[in-house]
Formats: structure tokens, C-alpha cells, sequence
């Protein structure tokens, strides 16, 4: 009777795994091939820079270009200061995203750890805040910086705006990992005397350091793109950022596609080079972000 059921299991333990190998190949095919889809427009962006115009418009259209032609890029350079408006993004970018990432920690902490009054309220009135379009609250900015502060033509408007937290979700994201910390680390260090900043700096903060990455690569990859604001707020072409820069560029070479690829590919590099270094971390701050609540 042993022997028969063992003989039933062996079969259909063989068979699970057969199966379970059988899905899991069958996934990794599926992946890779959406995963070549989510790649072909900047493969096909990347090889249009390396070709001529004449390729470009050929057809039926080369998977690969004929010549490797990376003095497009070279030539494109004497058009498109691309370390000028990388320099000038940077000025923006490296404040705000400081600036942000900290004081998102002090909200996060305040909102988590801290017992005040209106904290519910405060709270609710933060992340409701989410659900306010830009547009709304973008000609009372405007109008606040240009008449009443008379701030023309200036990085400071694209940067203190990110010293509140840098939007409403930071805020959120940090509460929520502050939350899973145990709240008996808080108390033990209370009873040897140490105080809110303390217990922020050495508990909280080493603890929370994944979750401050992905504060910081979600506002650098929402500044790498902001053009709206860019745009109302910088006059000057010196002054002029890499999205600022490419929008002219492509509007003052709007048949010579092979610059044009060369330059959106310069800009879109460091960011996602910037992206792939914390993509760790960004996926699991999104994961762990509703774990507590």
C-alpha cells in the first residue's frame, strides 16, 4: 500500500515541477519579448542618430545603419551646448532634490512619530493635496513670484517650491516606511535620554535610507522633465536647461531628424543612467509603501 502511494506521489511530484519549469520558461519568453517592445522606440531613436537623413527616409527602414556614423554626435555638439544645459539643469536639480528629500524627512517623521494637534487633519490635507492639478495652483504661483516677490527670469522659483517635502507623496512614502519601524527603538532611546533629532538621525534615517533614495530619484526624474515650469520661469538662453534647450532645438531644426536624434539622446541618458542606479531601491519603496498604514 506504502509503495503504491509512493509510487502515485513520485509521478505527479515530477510532473508539478515539469509544469512549474514549463510556466516559468514560458513567462521569461513573454518578458523578454515585452521587455525588446518597451526598448525598440530608443533603439530605433539611437540607431536614426548614427544614421544620415537620406537613410532616415529610405524604406523599406534599416534595423541597422550602414555606417556607424558617431560624429553626428560631434557636429550635433556645435549646435547643442548639451554640458551648458546640463550644467544649468544641475543648478536646479541638485538643490531641489536635496532640499526636498530632506525636508520630506522631517515631515515623514513629524506625521509618523509626533503627537500634535490637527496631525490627522494636517495629513489629510497633505495627501488630498495629490488630487490638485498643477494648473490650478500654477498662475497663483506665477503671480506670487513675478509681482509679488518681483523674482523675473530665476532659478529660485523652481527650487524653494521643493523645500516643503517635494509634493505630497514624498511625504506620504516617508510616513509609511517610518511606520514600520518599531516603535520600541524610539522608546528604548528615549530612556537613555535621547531626544526627536537624535532618534531621527541615528535610528530612523539609517533604517530609511532606501525609501530617501526614491525621494530623491522621483524628483530628479519629475525636474529632468519639467518643461512647463522651465518655460515660464526662465527667460534667458543662457539660462536655459536641457528641456528648454531641446524644445528649441527641434524647433529651429525641424528637418535635420539625425541632430535631433542626437540630442534627445544626450538628454535622455542621464536620466535613466540615474534610474538604473536606484531602480533597486525604487521598487522597493513602491512595494513597501502601503505595508503599514
Amino acid at each position: 500500500m506504502r509503495e503504491n502511494a509512493a509510487g502515485f506521489r513520485g509521478p505527479s511530484i515530477r510532473s508539478r515541477k515539469r509544469q512549474e519549469k514549463i510556466g516559468n520558461s514560458a513567462t521569461l519568453i513573454i518578458l523578454i519579448l515585452l521587455g525588446a517592445l518597451v526598448l525598440l522606440p530608443i533603439w530605433w531613436m539611437f540607431r536614426s542618430s548614427l544614421m544620415t537623413n537620406a537613410e532616415l527616409y529610405a524604406y523599406p527602414p534599416k534595423f541597422l545603419p550602414g555606417r556607424w556614423l558617431f560624429g553626428n554626435y560631434v557636429s550635433t555638439m556645435d549646435y547643442f551646448p548639451f554640458w551648458k544645459y546640463f550644467k544649468n539643469t544641475m543648478t536646479i536639480i541638485v538643490p531641489s532634490v536635496l532640499g526636498g528629500t530632506v525636508t520630506a524627512t522631517l515631515a515623514g517623521y513629524a506625521f509618523a512619530r509626533l503627537k500634535f494637534r490637527g496631525k490627522k487633519f494636517l495629513f489629510t490635507l497633505c495627501v488630498g493635496s495629490m488630487l490638485l492639478p498643477t494648473m490650478v495652483t500654477l498662475v497663483p504661483l506665477y503671480i506670487l513670484w513675478t509681482r509679488g516677490l518681483h523674482v523675473v527670469d530665476s532659478y529660485l522659483p523652481l527650487i524653494f517650491p521643493h523645500f516643503c517635502g517635494g509634493g505630497a507623496f514624498n511625504i506620504f512614502l516617508i510616513r509609511q516606511f517610518v511606520r514600520t519601524i518599531p516603535r520600541e527603538l524610539d522608546e528604548a532611546a528615549t530612556i537613555d535620554g535621547a531626544g526627536h533629532f537624535r532618534i531621527l538621525v541615528s535610528i530612523i534615517i539609517p533604517s530609511i535610507k532606501s525609501a530617501m533614495i526614491v525621494v530623491a530619484l522621483l524628483l530628479f526624474i519629475m525636474l529632468w522633465n519639467d518643461l512647463l515650469q522651465q518655460i515660464i520661469y526662465i527667460n534667458s538662453l543662457d539660462k536655459f536647461t536641457i528641456a528648454l534647450g531641446l524644445a528649441q532645438f527641434k524647433g529651429s531644426l525641424g528637418t535635420d531628424w539625425t541632430k535631433i536624434m542626437c540630442a534627445t539622446c544626450m538628454s535622455f541618458v542621464p536620466g535613466v543612467i540615474f534610474y538604473l542606479i536606484g531602480q533597486k531601491y525604487f521598487v522597493e519603496g513602491i512595494v513597501m509603501t502601503g505595508m503599514k498604514n
